[in-house]
């Protein structure tokens, strides 16, 4: 009886590499364990909400639009980069465009909203949240702040 080990009767002997890996997993070593600040800005407002619970901020007007062309469009971004928060979401077909305003900032909303809101693809949010009546309730409400 033949054996590739040399005890008699043993299992045969397993080789040793001549090389072993590091113990590290490229290209996740250099990650870092916490999000930057653009990274957790750049979180759609539901998926930020479901990992760290409601953000504490004051009552809102978020009106969503996809762009259009129309002569007014320069005028409509110009407003937009204006509001308290402006981000771009997806590419191509599927881009849609987000500007935030606060209650103290009805003046720009309706001017803004009067050259966006013509659109069927306009959504009105009320704190980042699709509600009943946005545009029929909600903006005229906010209406009523201007003096």
């Amino acid at each position: 009886m033949s054996s590739d080990n040399p005890q008699e009767g043993g299992a045969p002997a397993v080789p040793v590499p001549d090389y072993r890996p590091l113990e590290r997993f490229w290209p996740y070593v250099d990650l870092p364990e916490q999000p930057s600040d653009e990274e957790l800005a750049a979180l759609d407002p539901e998926l930020a909400e479901a990992l760290f619970g409601a953000p504490r901020l004051p009552f809102s007007v978020t009106i969503e639009f996809s762009p259009f062309d129309a002569p007014d469009f320069a005028r409509a971004i110009e407003l937009a980069r204006g509001s308290r928060e402006y981000r771009e979401i997806g590419a191509g077909d599927r881009r849609r465009l987000r500007a935030r305003f606060y209650p103290q900032d009805a003046v720009r909303l309706r001017d803004f909203f009067d050259i966006v809101g013509r659109f069927d693809s306009t959504d009105v949010l009320i704190d980042d949240r699709p509600v009943p009546y946005a545009r029929e309730l909600w903006l005229p409400l906010i209406w009523f702040l201007i003096r």
